[in-house]
């Protein structure tokens, strides 16, 4: 009977159980995942450090811009010398590359030195200046976020997404290791779909909702802000049922998601009103000018999106899977032509990207949560309560009522 017993419990830990698409996919890229924990124990270590200097409260408010504006320049000459060192090492004509980028790598290298040394200081005046508002709002109460808001700026992981290819919903998302090169991103999405039957798509992020939550570098300073504030509305909602259930269900996902956004999209414009006008109005004028360039501009990305989305969904609805794949894949080669590098279109991508519905349009389609959450938001008297009422739910249905 022990013998048994032991040869039952043996079998059992030794094989695995392959019963989900996420078990199945996890085959082939356990070796490959991201580690969170170690990441969130050297992201507390640095944070520690940083509460401990609070050098950058001593910073007036004219310093504390002029620090954040070096950064974001900084930055901006880096992934301009990147882009140019990349060009070298993929031009063929180019005999000794090493050579040819010896002096933009130096550069190169200058760069990310001078970013790191201001990386923590930065953080701290961004997340000072996002509490602020939070406080402003009524969204943080006794002067203090909860949880306090905490970031850290790294290569984020990727996402390795996959959905059935008769419906559009996501049944896996796997964090992977940020280096990953194509080659190795092409390989694995065939493993993963051979393996689940399933379509499949490694996608880039640009923030994690863990705690300190994660952000991308980026000289992209409204995205930075929005980001931020958006991932701190994660750990926000988390303490709430709303984010308990962020996985319970597709529509509790694409609530989550949609309220993360628009608290993201407010909370950030108001921190550039307060704190960067000057760079505000630089983002307006250049956006007027771009439309005075190209006046006959047509090319509506959300709206050419969400009617390529409608029409999948219908054709999987009729059961029409090759011909919804292949339409997916000549719309791709339409984005493409307009300047969209889109490397994979296919129920994956929409499974992935249609939670994030805060504007119209968009991967999203017709699901109606996007716009019921942006309903709720117009009906609310300010952001602070929008995300009180929504963050007590634990289902779309209790969306909907609050609606009638």
């Amino acid at each position: 009977m022990f013998l048994f017993f032991f040869l039952a419990v043996f079998f059992t830990l030794s094989t695995p159980s392959l019963s989900t698409s996420t078990d199945k996919a996890r085959q082939f890229t356990r070796p490959l995942e991201f580690d969170y924990i170690s990441w969130d124990i050297n992201a507390f270590i640095t944070k520690i450090g940083q509460s401990g200097m609070n050098s950058w409260r001593i910073l007036s408010d004219v310093q504390q811009h002029q620090l954040v504006m070096h950064y974001i320049d900084l930055t901006k000459q880096l992934e301009v010398l990147q882009i140019k060192i990349q060009q070298v090492y993929s031009d063929p004509s180019v005999i000794d590359p090493d050579a040819a980028a010896r002096d933009d790598l130096a550069q190169q290298k200058a760069l990310q030195t001078s970013i790191v040394s201001l990386t923590p200081l930065v953080e701290s005046i961004l997340q000072g200046q996002v509490t602020e508002i939070l406080v402003e709002e009524g969204i943080a109460r006794l002067g203090s976020a909860v949880p306090p808001l905490l970031f850290h700026t790294t290569p984020l992981p990727k996402a390795l997404i996959a959905s059935p290819r008769d419906s559009i919903k996501q049944e896996v998302n796997i964090s992977l290791l940020a280096d990953l090169t194509l080659e190795q991103i092409n390989q694995l999405e065939g493993q993963v779909e051979k393996a689940t039957g399933e379509s499949v798509l490694i996608v880039d992020v640009g923030g994690i909702g863990i705690y300190p939550t994660m952000v991308m570098r980026s000289s992209n300073f409204l995205w930075i802000l929005d980001t931020i504030a958006h991932e701190w509305t994660h750990n926000y909602l988390t303490l709430r049922p709303l984010g308990l259930n962020y996985d319970t269900s597709p529509e509790l996902r694409t609530m989550n998601e949609t309220a993360a956004s628009i608290a993201g999209n407010e909370i950030s414009k108001k921190v550039f009103e307060r704190y960067y006008p000057d760079f505000l109005s630089l983002i307006e004028e250049d956006q007027r000018l771009t439309s005075l360039r190209w006046p006959d501009a047509t090319f509506d990305f959300r709206a050419e999106m969400h009617s390529t989305r409608v029409r999948v969904d219908e054709l999987l609805a009729e059961g029409k899977i090759a011909e919804a794949e292949q339409y997916m894949e000549e719309r791709r080669i339409r984005f493409v032509a307009q300047g969209y590098e889109i490397r994979k279109l296919n129920q994956a991508y929409f499974a992935f990207y249609g939670a994030y519905a805060a504007t119209p349009g968009g991967a999203a389609g017709q699901d109606p949560v996007g716009p019921a959450v942006r309903m709720l938001r117009e009906q609310s008297a300010s952001l602070a309560d929008f995300l009180r009422t929504i963050g007590k739910m634990n289902s779309f249905d209790d969306l909907q009522i609050m609606l009638k």
